[in-house]
């Protein structure tokens, strides 16, 4: 008899400074990612929800990966950065857009 593999709903994974809740077939934006596109894997794990268990890491998760595939790189909304000064005439105003990665997830492995 053939054991089939619990399917896995969703996990919590690390990277660039966060934590982001994922599932199979999402896209998510993310820090920006060095590679161009192709194929990624996210190693920190955090936390692993099946359909009948929690599996949650101290600190991560052992042997589970998530595989994901890497859309593009693009800027994000620009915000605006405002120094002021009170009854000296003092403003300056910047402005910045964050670089950031479009990921589709494919696969949660445990």
């Amino acid at each position: 008899m053939v054991e089939l593999e619990p399917m896995v709903n969703w996990a919590v994974i690390k990277t660039g400074g966060k934590q982001y809740k994922v599932a199979e077939g999402d896209v998510i934006e993310v820090e920006k990612i060095g590679q161009g596109s192709g194929p990624i894997t996210f190693d920190e794990v955090l936390l692993v929800k099946n359909d009948d268990n929690l599996i949650i890491g101290k600190p991560l998760v052992e042997k589970a990966k998530v595989k994901g595939q890497i859309l593009g790189n693009f800027k994000g909304k620009k915000i605006r950065v405002v120094k002021f000064k009170s009854k000296s005439r003092y403003t300056r105003t910047r402005g910045h857009r964050q670089q950031k990665t479009k990921v589709k997830i494919e696969k949660i492995e445990v």
